[in-house]
């Protein structure tokens, strides 16, 4: 079997934009940013629809987007960051391809998070302390989602090419 898509999952700041992107280019493939395609699918923010339909409306919708991508071919999908945690969303990412939790501690993300705050709806109003114990509170509550990707790795010392080969040596990875 030919590995025809990867799955990028973790907390938000985890790099799964960014790895995706390179990780594309690298091996030829499209990246697909699962918030975004969101709300150009839905013609609105994220945070609009969750006021607009609630958190129930919101992964609901999240689910059938993931349920498309999960057919699509030679795509990188950078899920986001509470997609793992609902429905059988782990079940369509690890029976369709490669998921792979970009993994990183409750400060390292908080150093990335600080910095790009404004950015960030859920976080955008929170002091320093209050954004780490959210890290830290989320992450314990992710985390049991986040450990059933085919691959775990440390997203803190991986380079791109590092990830290169770990999905070349992957035994479902046969030719790109």
């Amino acid at each position: 079997m030919r590995l025809k898509r990867i799955y990028l999952l973790g907390f938000m700041g985890s790099g799964k934009s960014t790895l995706g992107n390179a990780l594309a280019r690298s091996i030829n493939w499209s990246f697909i940013d699962m918030d975004h395609l969101f709300e150009d699918r839905h013609a609105m923010t994220i945070s609009s629809y969750f006021e607009k339909f609630g958190e129930d409306g919101f992964r609901l919708a999240e689910h059938e987007i993931l349920v498309n991508v999960s057919e699509m071919e030679n795509v990188i999908i950078g899920t986001g960051g509470g997609s793992p945690c609902f429905y059988n969303n782990m079940d369509v990412m690890n029976n369709s391809g490669l998921s792979i939790y970009l993994k990183l501690s409750p400060e390292i993300l908080f150093e990335r998070l600080i910095h790009a705050k404004q950015q960030r709806p859920l976080v955008a109003n929170k002091t320093e302390s209050e954004l780490l114990e959210f890290i830290a509170d989320k992450l314990k509550e992710r985390e049991p989602f986040y450990n059933k990707a085919g691959l775990v790795v440390d997203a803190g010392r991986l380079s791109v090419d590092d990830y290169i080969q770990i999905i070349k040596s992957s035994d479902e990875l046969k030719a790109y």
